[in-house]
């Protein structure tokens, strides 16, 4: 007995015998395109366009893990763009000192530069406020959220263009509060800095100047030297990951935690503002949505990488580390107060920058405090031993 088929069938049978011709002929066309390039006659038409390449440099040694940080920028860029636009990071002093990269950006001998903008202070008080300092008690996240939504990005071009600047800047990566410093014994109270001989830079000089320290603004790769030389007594830098590699623990074994003097410091990434400008419109989207994915994963980063090493280098190395005292934060404010009004009397700039920051923090700083649960408790609460329990006293 015979099946009758179904109209459904044969639409299937169709179905797969359309599709074996059209497999046949695409075997085929591969096949002679395959023979067109042996014979050297392209089947189609191609070409490529090499990709921009942009140089850059960074204010970091290859080992710090701000370099690290620059590099995860770049390749966010390079990712993103599809081979479209390279950069590439070369490490501090390759082609300029750290304190050279604006010039040398703006001036085009480099196509970009990771940094931060404290270093460019000797041309403009003003780029301070960007992170040296209390920030009106803003964190780095606060200030940089002041930054793109409370003014700061057009004050900060406004800046650049003050003093001629060819640039264009992203500000990104929220750094920790850094540590007071390091010292060969722990710091009690603010007399304990007077004639101390003390490395920082730009306005945090003052801070410390206040309290009678002699100041010394030395280049990172001269610190642990001039410390262990006595040239210095004591030193800051950034954080426990850069500090270890620079070497500040084998120097002093004393760390103060938290400080005023750069509380709320992000880096920069720059670009000259020629090449910037060349750029296709979809290149620039991307570079800006990169500064800011690297933003997040830099904060990310840091809480790792930074809470290693500062548990290694107490429970491994067992290096001291203690909370600056009340007294000198108090002390610092009061110092930071008299060096801004200083600053504001000459510099018109630096008073509208600061201005500004006043009136975003009073409302951003409650806004956090009144908002987020102290978190302190919490962490007493699931990782500190309470104390054993006393035997009951026994009856006479």
């Amino acid at each position: 007995m015979t099946t009758r088929r179904v109209p459904a069938a044969r639409a299937a049978d169709a179905q797969r015998a359309s599709r074996r011709k059209f497999l046949t002929r695409t075997v085929a066309a591969a096949a002679g395109a395959g023979a067109a390039a042996v014979t050297g006659f392209p089947a189609i038409a191609a070409t490529a366009q090499a990709p921009a390449v942009l140089r850059f440099q960074g204010a970091w040694s290859a080992k710090d893990i701000f370099h690290q940080y620059a590099l995860d920028f770049a390749r966010k860029v390079n990712d993103m763009t599809g081979g479209d636009l390279r950069i590439e990071v070369l490490p501090a002093g390759a082609v300029v000192p750290a304190f050279g990269l604006l010039d040398a950006v703006s001036k085009g001998a480099l196509d970009g530069a990771h940094g931060a903008l404290a270093y460019h202070y000797g041309k403009q008080t003003a780029f301070a406020l960007w992170g040296s300092g209390p920030a009106f008690g803003m964190d780095a996240n606060l200030l940089l959220a002041w930054h793109k939504y409370g003014g700061g990005l057009a004050l900060l071009e406004k800046l650049y263009k003050s003093i001629g600047a060819n640039v264009v800047s992203f500000l990104y990566g929220p750094m920790p509060t850094q540590p007071l410093g390091w010292f060969k014994k722990p710091i009690t109270r603010p007399e304990d800095l007077k004639g101390l001989s003390f490395r920082t830079d730009v306005i945090s000089s003052e801070l410390f100047s206040a309290f009678g320290a002699s100041v010394k603004a030395l280049p990172d790769d001269e610190i642990v030297t001039a410390m262990k030389g006595g040239a210095l007594d004591g030193a800051e830098f950034n954080n426990a990951s850069s500090d270890r590699t620079l070497g500040l623990p084998d120097a002093a074994r004393v760390c103060m935690l938290q400080s005023y003097h750069q509380n709320a410091e992000q880096f920069e990434i720059l670009f000259n503002k020629a090449k910037y400008d060349a750029l296709p419109a979809r290149i620039k989207a991307i570079i800006a949505n990169a500064a800011e994915a690297a933003s997040s994963d830099m904060s990310w980063k840091a809480a790792d990488r930074y809470s290693r090493d500062y548990f290694e280098l107490r429970q491994r190395d067992g290096l001291r580390f203690f909370k600056t005292p009340a007294a000198i934060l108090q002390g610092q404010l009061s110092a930071y107060d008299a060096a801004a009004r200083r600053k504001s009397a000459e510099n018109p700039i630096f008073s509208e920058v600061a201005d500004s920051q006043r009136v975003f923090a009073e409302r951003a700083v409650r806004w956090d405090l009144d908002t987020n649960v102290e978190r302190r408790t919490a962490y007493k609460h699931y990782f500190t031993k309470p104390a054993p329990a006393k035997p009951p006293a026994k009856k006479a």
